[in-house]
């Protein structure tokens, strides 16, 4: 089969692949705040929802090298979650709607 050249793409090995789309959607990544100091730890979470509604979430955790961060599967929660916007001064849905 023919790929457009913008499609194609070499591995680390040497391996010509193809870049295809898996899903689309939407992202949000949360922060953590100690409650007490409001100092931020160093680990954040990315959710993922595509456009059909699945979720995906992940823990980003930095290494040592500033350019690299290991990403933890987790399992999305099924209760009703909020964030804090630091902008606004509020809790919000996560997902807001469109």
């Amino acid at each position: 089969m023919e790929f457009p050249e913008t499609v194609l793409t070499t591995s680390k090995k040497g391996k010509l692949e193809v870049r295809t789309l898996e899903s689309r959607g939407s992202f949000v990544i949360c922060k953590y705040l100690d409650s007490k100091t409001l100092k931020p730890d160093t680990k954040k979470k990315l959710m993922l929802r595509s456009k059909n509604g699945e979720l995906v979430e992940y823990f980003i955790v930095p290494l040592n090298s500033p350019s690299k961060a290991l990403l933890i599967s987790s399992r999305p929660d099924e209760k009703e979650r909020q964030i804090w916007n630091e902008f606004e001064q509020r809790a919000e849905a996560i997902w807001l709607e469109q």
